[in-house]
């Protein structure tokens, strides 16, 4: 990951330094389960959780001779140990450390995003309740619809979290595994017990089955996940974007003290935080391609998936608990113009209550055709004439037995969000995601 977009608690995760202390303690677990079948001395068995260890630089240094990062560790290991560390790496294969510490880095970085997660989904909950009743339009296809509320539009995003949380979870759980399984995954030189230990101990569950490596279905998975979730800041920061249009201007992003919108020109005050977030999902989502692609293997294992892995598993979880963090910061800070949606709400003369006068229409005994040429021929005055659509409604003989106070008056559109509020209060946010 590039130092600009660098999250350090992800960072340390994929850093040489436990990545490799993640292989010294599955080695050594191994060790110990050797031991605990009879196979390895006991006292050769402690030797070894004693003296082991290990250096970055000196694994580097052995691999520029080795060309084999797994073997140059496991020469520095067992030389650090002395006699008893002929023991290291007994029966296994590169993949059985490789790919179970790969699940114990996959772990810890999922745990992180979930609880930056959680603090996006808490602020979103939060800013949703807040603005349950601020009238503002609904647009399809860019273009007004009818009225909601600005809150009603914060709830279906978080909702939308709520489901990449457990998709997280999901995928948390999905990699969660490991194999000692030996070359080609067959156990000959491994007795399966020591998979059970070594898994149990790093609270993972071992493969039901695997090959040389574990597959990558369950990697594929889990990049899947990253990028749906990707994808729903995308569109919430899309959202914004849209709204913070000068000509719509209903919300902005926190504008700091001192903070330049342009090098050009004083007056900007542009969204860059949201296109920002906008931009990484882009990235995410080809790595999800890759993690796709990884899937299919020749035989029993290549290594195909090993150089693409190196790149896409720090980058997507890298960046997904930084595009986390920044979207938190906007929904936390964000300013609303409950001015500027009410204006829009009401805009050409309330255009966007079309609906509500062609029912009030139907209900007064016209037939839904005629109701809604009358509407309509009403609706194109105020879209081509810059008219008023409630002049001329109130114009229309045919409507004047209406109440248009309460056809035109906003709130009704709200009158039965209830039920989506009080299942948005319901939604379970732990304590640290506020």
């Amino acid at each position: 990951m590039i130092p600009r977009y660098e999250v350090p608690e992800v960072a340390a995760v994929w850093s040489d330094q436990t990545r490799m202390a993640n292989w010294l303690e599955i080695e050594l677990l191994a060790v110990e389960a050797w031991a605990e079948l009879g196979v390895i001395p006991e006292a050769d068995a402690r030797a070894c959780r004693e003296r082991a260890s290990f250096t970055v630089d000196a694994v580097n240094e052995r691999e520029r001779v080795t060309r084999h990062d797994v073997a140059a560790f496991v020469d520095v290991v067992a030389a650090s140990i002395g006699e008893p560390g002929r023991w290291i790496h007994f029966g296994m294969t590169s993949s059985d450390v490789l790919d179970t510490g790969l699940a114990l880095q996959l772990r810890a970085a999922s745990d992180f995003m979930l609880a930056a997660l959680e603090r996006l989904l808490g602020a979103t909950k939060r800013r949703a309740l807040e603005h349950r009743d601020t009238i503002c339009i609904g647009r399809t296809h860019g273009v007004h619809a009818e009225p909601t509320s600005f809150g009603h539009k914060l709830a279906v995003f978080a909702f939308q979290l709520d489901r990449d949380r457990e998709r997280l979870r999901r995928a948390r759980e999905a990699i969660s595994v490991g194999a000692i399984s030996g070359v080609v995954g067959s156990y000959a030189s491994v007795d399966p017990r020591v998979e059970e230990r070594v898994c149990a101990r790093l609270g993972l569950r071992p493969a039901e089955a695997s090959t040389q490596v574990i597959q990558r279905d369950r990697h594929a998975e889990y990049v899947g996940a990253l990028a749906v979730c990707a994808s729903t800041l995308d569109a919430i920061a899309t959202e914004i974007r849209q709204l913070a249009r000068t000509e719509v201007r209903e919300v902005q992003e926190p504008f700091v003290e001192g903070q330049k919108g342009s090098s050009a020109m004083p007056h900007k005050r542009n969204p860059v935080v949201s296109e920002r977030v906008s931009g990484l999902a882009r990235v995410i989502r080809g790595q999800a391609v890759t993690a796709l692609e990884d899937v299919a293997l020749w035989h029993e294992r290549d290594i195909s998936h090993s150089s693409a892995e190196r790149l896409i598993f720090p980058d997507a979880t890298g960046l997904l608990a930084f595009m986390l963090r920044d979207l938190t910061w906007v929904i936390d800070g964000l300013m609303v113009f409950p001015d500027r949606m009410r204006a829009h709400v009401d805009s050409l003369g309330g255009i966007a209550f079309s609906q509500t006068v062609l029912l009030g229409l139907v209900d007064a005994g016209l037939s839904r055709d005629e109701a809604y040429r009358i509407v309509q021929r009403a609706a194109a005055a105020a879209w081509d004439d810059d008219a008023s659509f409630r002049a001329a409604i109130e114009a229309e003989p045919r409507a004047s037995d209406l109440d248009l106070d309460a056809l035109f008056d906003p709130k009704r559109f709200l009158a039965n969000l209830g039920p989506l509020f009080d299942r948005l209060e319901k939604l379970p946010v732990e304590a640290s995601g506020g």
